[in-house]
């Protein structure tokens, strides 16, 4: 049993309470909500059990338990080096600040809103001595970074950074992973340019006759990632 009370003045309904200060004001200190279209019998994306599910609402303000992100490569490759024009990156000996960067690939978004972007990434490479991959056997360590940059921001979201470095003339060449979660905000409505970003560097050491040790890193040389979704 519930009582339902509806004030004229304001078009208030209110269940449990005669004044209501909503549209729909459900009065109660213990009990929830049930909408049986939710539940796991009538729909498909409820899956049953002790576990919960979110609840999401779709730009007519319907309830619906489908989640849909704003970006889902799953088992495409997100990032395709061989249609890539700046996938790869070279340090020469000679650079005097030791880092070199590209910009590997742009998404562009547009929210209508203020948001926060959550932000998943996987990025591939392959790390060699010069642009003719010549195995490295110097033994002296680079630093391969991948990070994000958003339009009219500064900040790097998402920096992950790994070192290379071989001794033998036996080493193996092979592909190397950087992952990350970030979360970017997006401070009005608009189109940013989301821009996943390579670098590689190295010490700049004069004692031992140069300035930066040579490298060549060339991404998305495997099966890349991106997963991104709107808050």
């Amino acid at each position: 049993m519930f009582l339902l009370f509806f004030q004229n003045n304001n078009a208030q309904v209110g269940i449990g309470t005669t004044d209501p200060q909503q549209k729909l004001h459900i009065a109660s200190s213990t009990g929830t909500l049930r909408v049986e279209s939710l539940n796991t019998t009538n729909n498909s994306y409820n899956g049953g059990g002790t576990e919960t599910y979110p609840l999401y609402v779709d730009k007519n303000g319907d309830f619906i338990l489908l989640f849909k992100p704003l970006i889902n490569s799953e088992d495409i490759d997100a990032f395709n080096d061989a249609i890539l024009p700046n996938s790869s990156v070279t340090l020469l000996t000679n650079d005097i600040d030791g880092i070199e960067s590209t910009v590997i690939d742009t998404y562009t978004i547009t929210v209508n809103r203020p948001s926060v972007l959550e932000l998943k990434y996987n990025i591939s490479y392959d790390v060699y001595l010069n642009a003719s991959k010549t195995i490295i056997t110097d033994g002296l360590a680079r630093r391969i970074e991948t990070y994000i940059t958003v339009t009219g921001q500064t900040r790097k979201y998402g920096p992950t950074s790994k070192c290379y470095t071989s001794f033998s003339v036996n080493s193996v060449a092979g592909t190397f992973y950087n992952s990350c979660t970030t979360y970017i905000t997006l401070p009005a409505a608009g189109t940013y340019d989301i821009k996943f970003n390579g670098a590689v560097s190295s010490d700049i050491n004069a004692g031992l006759g140069n300035i930066s040790e040579s490298t060549y890193v060339e991404f998305a040389t495997g099966q890349d990632f991106i997963f991104a979704r709107l808050h």
